[in-house]
């Protein structure tokens, strides 16, 4: 199960996808669609919060790196998920 919760900062402009439970199977296809229905602008000052998220698949994985490759800021908390977006997110700087 995955449950995904936008929240809105008003006068930054800025917004957050709070997502929790599982990023896995059909779930991904959810916050994608999420994210597409941001703005192009929110979507360069978008954080997706992994905070509460358990797992995250392979499928889960990708998606992440495209929604970062796309401007997402990835915020993780817990040894699995903060090792899965520093893995996403050394790609770049390594390169």
């Amino acid at each position: 199960m995955l449950k995904i919760t936008g929240r809105y900062r008003v006068g930054e402009e800025s917004i957050s996808l709070i997502v929790e439970g599982r990023l896995t199977g059909p779930w991904v296809s959810e916050l994608d669609t999420c994210w597409r229905q941001l703005s192009t602008s929110q979507r360069r000052t978008a954080v997706i919060d992994l905070s509460d998220v358990t797992f995250i698949d392979d499928a889960g994985k990708m998606l992440l790196r495209r929604l970062w490759s796309e401007g997402a800021t990835l915020r993780a908390s817990g040894c699995m998920t903060r090792g899965i977006v520093e893995e996403i997110t050394a790609k770049r700087d390594a390169d």
